[in-house]
């Protein structure tokens, strides 16, 4: 079982603002992934469920292995159709903001939707989150959005109501935020919530072979030259470094998604602590930082330090606006300043 999230006077204003809304606009973070998406298209389904008009919007585009999920050919990409969008967003009355903690995190979504006096409605687990909201629920302790989602949900609405549609988008959320259930995620309700989901008629079995066995061959080729070619060890620190080039993802043929769980991979050798990962953005000139611990190590804490980002503790990521050689010196850096954390010679 799970205890109410939401107060009677949380609840009444969520409905409110949702039964006085007439244009939804749903919105997730850049470069969406299966919680962004999940948590994207299950609360769309909802609001369709209730009679609403809604068009759940995205910053640019999502990953192919992401296409099957229901709902997904209702979805618009700013990026695509910026100025046809505009007028959409003038006309909403109400912003639903989904696993994204800062307006920034919209990249060229940002400008029209904080230009819009519409409220904002703010469901999201990441730390900090910026004051630009009307309704808030932030709960970094959560696995996931759609985590936190479903027992939006299911407060506001009731679990009887929660329909497959919406059930099989947030396993995936659930699933993927998770690492398929490997980290963050060792409470027992998680699983309570899982077999509530699997109540609705999910698949979960097709629902893992629809995200992670439908990739191309020239992606597995890229996982076998990351391995074999680019992973750099650093054994004095438990740690891995792994970059790659926007030629060499021109080499690969790479796709949206390509790079999906590529950081997890080093984390398989033994006494491996921290797994990073630098990608040249094919869209604009910044290198991804990504990155993923185990244990206690806090990759929140340097990615804030070093890669003006955040995240949580074992799943964080950053941005920065510098050549290859330089990242990676600098991950050297932190390596460094961060040693007696990843050698375990002190405390967190």
């Amino acid at each position: 079982m799970f205890n109410k999230i939401l107060s009677e006077s949380e609840t009444h204003d969520f409905l409110a603002l949702i039964q006085g809304a007439e244009n939804i606009v749903v919105t997730c973070h850049v470069s969406p992934d299966g919680d962004a998406m999940g948590a994207l298209l299950a609360f769309s389904h909802y609001l369709w469920r209730k009679g609403k008009k809604a068009i759940p919007v995205v910053p640019n585009i999502f990953p192919d292995f992401l296409k099957w999920m229901p709902g997904t050919d209702q979805v618009r990409v700013y990026e695509k159709h910026e100025e046809e969008l505009d007028e959409v967003l003038k006309d909403a009355d109400l912003f639903v903001c989904l696993d994204y903690n800062e307006p920034s995190r919209l990249l060229g979504l940002e400008k029209p939707v904080m230009a819009s006096n519409a409220p904002k409605l703010m469901i999201d687990h990441h730390l900090n989150p910026a004051d630009f909201c009307k309704w808030v629920l932030s709960r970094h302790e959560m696995s996931s959005t759609c985590e936190l989602l479903f027992r939006v949900l299911a407060d506001v609405d009731g679990v009887e109501n929660i329909t497959n549609e919406e059930a099989t988008c947030l396993y995936t959320g659930m699933m993927t935020d998770t690492g398929c259930f490997a980290y963050n995620s060792n409470r027992s309700d998680i699983y309570y919530i899982v077999g509530r989901l699997l109540e609705k008629g999910i698949d979960k079995d097709k629902i893992y072979r629809n995200v992670f066995y439908n990739y191309s061959a020239d992606r597995l080729k890229l996982m076998g030259y990351m391995l074999y070619v680019k992973l750099e060890l650093f054994p004095e620190y438990h740690a891995s470094l792994m970059t790659l080039t926007r030629e060499e993802q021109r080499r690969f043929s790479h796709k949206k998604g390509d790079t999906e769980g590529i950081v997890n991979m080093p984390l398989q050798i033994n006494k491996s602590k921290l797994s990073v990962f630098l990608r040249e953005d094919t869209e604009r000139k910044v290198i991804r930082v990504s990155m993923r611990s185990v244990d206690d190590f806090p990759c929140n804490k340097m990615a804030a330090e070093f890669f003006n980002g955040g995240g949580h503790l074992n799943a964080a990521g950053g941005e920065l606006t510098c050549s290859m050689e330089e990242a990676e010196q600098l991950v050297r850096v932190a390596l460094k300043k961060y040693a007696a954390l990843l050698t375990g010679k002190c405390k967190n």
